[in-house]
């Protein structure tokens, strides 16, 4: 008889934490970068109705997800949220972006990553399609996921 092996939690960088996302922000080196993450964070707060957190250093996430891997071990991610980099505001759409073409197109100036979009900046960045693309994310993770938006 074979025994089945149980899951076990990952244990990765990224992790939720007590940080303040407001002296994350705070502490960001420009003016027009802290407006981005201000604008940004209005923006997931509004499309999610969930509270940001800390996730790792950079991360402000919403939500969390359970996610398991093949071998079975597990881990938690946060659901959806943004990181201010050098580059540029990083988004992070966990299911990724393939299904959601349309709207991508209709976003502005961006590079694409698996589960990450990359911006430079706000500037000339469609507002209604990051909600869209945030709010459908969401949706696409719950289907295969235990997702918690509080």
């Amino acid at each position: 008889m074979s025994k089945k092996a149980a899951s076990k939690k990952v244990v990765i960088k990224t992790t939720k934490n007590d940080s303040s996302v407001i002296e994350y922000i705070n502490a960001m080196e420009s003016q027009q970068v802290r407006d981005d993450a201000r604008v940004l964070l209005n923006l997931f707060v509004d499309a999610t109705g969930a509270s940001p957190r800390m996730w790792g250093a950079s991360i402000v996430g919403y939500g969390e997800y359970v996610y398991y891997r093949a071998n079975g071990d597990q881990g938690l991610m946060t659901a959806t949220g943004f990181s201010m980099r050098k580059s540029g505001p990083v988004l992070y759409i966990m299911p990724g972006y393939s299904d959601y073409q349309s709207l991508v197109d209709e976003l502005g100036p961006h590079k694409l990553g698996k589960s990450c979009l990359y911006l430079k900046n706000l500037n000339g960045v469609d507002f209604t399609a990051i909600r869209k693309l945030i709010k459908l994310g969401v949706k696409d993770l719950q289907k295969n996921h235990e997702v918690s938006m509080s």
